[in-house]
């Protein structure tokens, strides 16, 4: 399973350019996942694709980044050290079988196939770290097909997820609990109840490697380290 395709068509960058067998990917700076290099296949000028992917992203004001997993091009990584390129955000993609057999799976969740403005804030109030792109967020989000899902409580969403459906397993991202509703099971609750409105058997999420939190979570739900990659930046 090549988790970086998975990763890149779950969570698209609105503008795409292909270069000598990568992807540049540009949103708004909103995420490095989507403003950042994908390199599929090795160039046969890696010299200038770096070049252009300098230039792409210093025409939109931003910098150089590099999405760097098991499957780029061999030598990339050291070669972007090389150059200068810091290392940043390493990232574990776990996968596996989750549970959604929860009598209470569904219990409090609302899921929608469109984020709703009560989705969104509490999301963002989490995860807004990029000053003023909750435009270009909501835009990256509602890309591709997903299901929304929040745990409500009078009429406020309190924990977020959302559920990219990809052939035969379950992209999930954003899962976030807004701080005064955690320790109470919620994000265990909306995971849930995702992966059972799914229908699906498998499922893949990514998590930065120092949230142990977070991943102690998973793997209490059935997922495990199935891949992962970091970002090099400059």
């Amino acid at each position: 399973m090549n988790f970086d395709v998975l990763v890149h068509e779950a969570w698209p960058a609105y503008e795409q350019r292909a270069h000598d067998g990568w992807v540049l990917r540009y949103a708004g700076g909103v995420t490095k996942r989507a403003n950042s290099v994908l390199p599929l296949s090795p160039p046969a000028d890696l010299d200038g694709a770096i070049g252009a992917a300098e230039a792409f992203y210093g025409e939109r004001g931003q910098r150089c980044v590099f999405s760097v997993g098991t499957n780029a091009s061999p030598g990339l990584d050291g070669e972007l050290e090389g150059r200068g390129y810091a290392l940043v955000d390493p990232t574990f993609i776990m996968a596996g079988s989750p549970r959604a057999d929860s009598a209470h799976t569904n219990s409090g969740v609302r899921i929608q196939d469109r984020p709703w403005p009560g989705w969104l804030e509490a999301w963002w109030a989490v995860d807004g770290r990029y000053g003023s792109g909750y435009e270009d967020a909501e835009r990256i989000c509602t890309g591709v097909p997903a299901w929304y899902g929040a745990f409500e409580e009078d009429g406020m969403a309190l924990a977020v997820g959302r559920a990219v459906p990809q052939g035969d397993t379950l992209g999930i991202y954003c899962m976030a609990t807004r701080p005064e509703a955690r320790r109470r099971g919620l994000a265990r609750t909306v995971l849930r109840a995702l992966v059972r409105h799914s229908g699906t058997n498998t499922a893949y999420l990514v998590t930065t490697a120092p949230n142990q939190a977070a991943q102690a979570l998973y793997r209490s739900e059935g997922f495990e380290i199935a891949g992962r990659y970091h970002y090099r930046v400059r």
